[in-house]
This record gives structure tokens, C-alpha cells and sequence, in this order.
């Protein structure tokens, strides 16, 4: 067998490699950052953003300004609404308290007559009793009452109760076994009341 003998390509020379390297070596291009370049600001920019941002805060200081006084006025009309409810509602009570001071003075005048109706209706002879002048008498007094009733007057309770200053007038003191102590056993004048108020203390005798 007979051995070839490999000649090499004397085409191919190490200059050509190093030019292929070479041009490879141009066709890629090196690894660079990015570079952002911010944009340059004239001075009329400039002094246009600061004007603007004067602007912003001049209108944010008006509004601050504004709500100041509105809160303020606010404020003023919640306190004299506050002044006006009070007045009204003193007035009002001022007003109850001079209707319920006349209302007495007028119920005062008018007790002695239902007391004399009372007295004389007491004292009709018992054949007379369903006479024409009695009944009249007894309506005229049953008005009265009637009256009186719509007027929120009414009657104080004594006779049997326990004997309490604030309503009853003790006149005379008994003893009296049978009876508790302290209790109102008789009376000789009706009491009455307007509303919670006394207008007359009943007059009564209290067992001891």
C-alpha cells in the first residue's frame, strides 16, 4: 500500500486568518450602556414652571383662605342659632310661667264661689231637695266644676290620707285611738291643685 502525502493548501496562509479574525472582530460592536440624555431647559421654561408652581400655591393659599371664612361664618351662625333657641325656650318658659301665675290669681277668685255653692247646696231643707231653684243651683255647680276640671284644677285627696304639709293645712289635732297616727280624719275646706302646683291647702283636722 502506498502512503499519500498531504500537502497543504498553500493558498491559506496565517496572514489570511489573522484578517478573518480581524474583520469578525469589526463586524461586532463592543458592549456599550445606554446613556439617557436629559433634555436641556431654556430659561423661559424655567421660569415658567416657577411661575406656575407660584401660581399653585397662591390659589392653594386663596382656598385655604376661603375655607377659613366659611368655617368661621359657619361657626357664627351655629352660635346665634344656639343664643335663639335659648331665648325662645326662656321665653316660652317665661310665658308659662306668668299664664300659670294668672291662671292661679283667676282659679283663687273663683274657689270661694264653688265654696259657697257647696255650703248652700249643704244646707237645703230636705223637702226642698228637687225644687226647681235647687236644681238650677246644682248645674250652675256642676258647670263649675266642669270649668275647672278643663282648667287642669282639681281637687287635693285629705280625709284618710296621712297628713302632708305640702297639701294639707292642719287646723286641729285629735287623739284618736282607732285611726293610724298622722292621718287626716276631717275637712273643713277643699284644697286644690293647678297643674303640680297648690292653689289652696286643704284645712283639716289630724288624729295624733
Amino acid at each position: 500500500m502506498e502512503e499519500k502525502e498531504i500537502i497543504p493548501d498553500e493558498d491559506i496562509t496565517v496572514e489570511d486568518t489573522a484578517k478573518d479574525e480581524a474583520e469578525k472582530e469589526q463586524e461586532t460592536p463592543p458592549d456599550t450602556e445606554e446613556v439617557t440624555e436629559e433634555p436641556e431647559v431654556s430659561a423661559d421654561e424655567a421660569k415658567e414652571t416657577k411661575e406656575e408652581k407660584k401660581g399653585f400655591f397662591k390659589k392653594k393659599e386663596k382656598k385655604d383662605k376661603k375655607d377659613e371664612m366659611i368655617e368661621e361664618l359657619t361657626d357664627k351662625v351655629r352660635r346665634t342659632m344656639a343664643e335663639f333657641d335659648n331665648f325662645r325656650k326662656r321665653t316660652e318658659k317665661e310665658k308659662s310661667a306668668m299664664f300659670e301665675v294668672g291662671a292661679k290669681s283667676v282659679i283663687e277668685k273663683l274657689l270661694p264661689v264653688v265654696d259657697n255653692f257647696e255650703r248652700g247646696l249643704a244646707a237645703v231643707p230636705e223637702e226642698e231637695q228637687g225644687s226647681a231653684f235647687v236644681e238650677g243651683m246644682e248645674k250652675i255647680y256642676k258647670q263649675m266644676l266642669k270649668m275647672l276640671e278643663d282648667m287642669e284644677v282639681k281637687p287635693i285627696e285629705a280625709v284618710g290620707q296621712p297628713f302632708d304639709p305640702n297639701f294639707h293645712n292642719a287646723v286641729m289635732h285629735v287623739e284618736d285611738e282607732e285611726t293610724g297616727e298622722n292621718i287626716v280624719i276631717e275637712e273643713f275646706q277643699k284644697g286644690y291643685m293647678y297643674r303640680d302646683s297648690v292653689v289652696r291647702h286643704s284645712m283639716v283636722k289630724v288624729a295624733n
